[in-house]
């Protein structure tokens, strides 16, 4: 790969989700959380990017771009409002916009659940109730029935080790328990939910079916290294649930040192970014190597998440050229890496930090919504027009 071409075909895109753009998701998990007294968000979501009416403006970018793919998300919480009973004009209003993207020969790549979880599937025991399962099956497989005509690509679950060990470990987000014991049975949980969903979607339409993974670059500190493999242990779960999957989705953003207690902070002399972690693009190409060595290469990665919160615009610019350096080495030794997707399209909600972190390529006024293209989304449109990295 001396040249920096990447191969004919390699997908580029950017990608969103349904909580963090749209507003007003009112009826799941996280507005709830946003809102209780005692709440550890910054802010709520309020109207977010307000993309539930303004998601023209946001197809128009992706379009000018010259990006061939867009990941975006369902709210569950939007389609199935109380258990069996389905929003008809929620599914248009999704199939409506995979249609435009398709008329602009733009990949519909749809995530079935990014974080979200309606509050009456909350309410009778969210991921650690097995019947959980059952009922995330029956929603995939009636979105899947309604989305067939535009949907290109589906991904299950968005980061299940990060919904597992955030609610159900660290308390961070909903529904806010600390409790090894209750992570692991999420765990489970998720990874049924992922099985029976990829078998769902696969009934109804042909296409490529995958989950997309949370990965850091973990690395022992002295005496850290059985630690490592402990904190691994929430990522290889889930890469032991994906045979037979289509794709695997590789989502990355930075390394941890791990020492024997665990996660020790960054290094000192080394830059951090608004998300408190360490400036590390290393960390994909890590990442990919090891998700392609630990199954044995049996599944085609797709970096499906990748990029940094900065308000420094050559600082994204920089951060992305040196991810996809690595993403080109691992190439030139012959891992399969299909695609990749820049996160974010815009500056949104990041969850319970609220809208501090600017992950966009496209600036967003908190006020107006006006949508404003930032450098690096020229940059970043010429590197996926050249499919070369310049």
């Amino acid at each position: 790969m001396s040249d920096r071409l990447f191969p004919d075909g390699f997908v580029w895109g950017t990608a969103t989700a349904a909580h963090q753009i749209e507003g007003g998701n009112v009826n799941n998990d996280w507005w709830d959380w946003e809102h209780k007294p005692d709440t550890l968000c910054a802010e709520p979501s309020g109207d977010a990017c307000d993309s539930w009416h303004r998601w023209r403006e946001d197809l128009d970018i992706v379009a000018s771009l010259g990006l061939t793919s867009y990941r975006f998300s369902l709210e569950w919480s939007r389609i199935e409002p109380a258990e069996g009973e389905w929003s008809q004009a929620t599914m248009a209003h999704y199939r409506q916009v995979g249609e435009a993207f398709l008329e602009r020969g733009i990949e519909p790549v749809i995530t079935f659940h990014h974080f979200t979880t309606p509050r009456w599937v909350v309410a009778a025991g969210g991921w650690t109730e097995p019947a959980t399962v059952d009922r995330f099956a029956r929603f995939c497989e009636r979105a899947a029935q309604e989305l067939a005509p535009v949907l290109r690509r589906g991904c299950t679950l968005n980061e299940p080790n990060i919904v597992s060990t955030m609610g159900y470990q660290l308390g961070l987000f909903p529904p806010g328990e600390a409790d090894v014991a209750l992570k692991d049975r999420a765990n489970e949980t998720l990874v049924a939910a992922h099985r029976v969903a990829v078998a769902a979607i696969r009934g109804v339409v042909d296409v490529p079916v995958g989950l997309t993974l949370s990965m850091t670059d973990y690395q022992p500190a002295p005496g850290g290294e059985s630690m490592v493999e402990t904190v691994r242990r929430d990522e290889d779960v889930f890469l032991d649930a994906i045979d037979g999957d289509d794709f695997l989705g590789v989502q990355a953003y930075t390394r941890m040192l791990i020492g024997p207690e665990g996660w020790i902070g960054p290094e000192t002399g080394v830059p951090t970014t608004a998300m408190g972690y360490e400036f590390w693009p290393q960390a994909l190409a890590a990442t990919i190597r090891r998700a392609w060595e630990y199954t044995d290469g049996r599944v085609p990665i797709i970096v499906t998440e990748n990029g940094i919160g900065t308000d420094d615009d050559e600082q994204r610019i920089a951060y992305v050229r040196a991810a996809l350096d690595g993403v080109l080495d691992c190439l030139g030794d012959g891992i399969n890496v299909r695609g990749y997707t820049y996160w974010s399209l815009l500056d949104n909600f990041e969850w319970v930090l609220g809208y501090r972190p600017r992950f966009g390529l496209v600036s967003v006024d908190r006020s107006t919504f006006v949508r404003t293209p930032k450098p690096s989304a020229q940059w970043y449109a010429d590197i996926a027009r050249s499919n070369r990295l310049a």
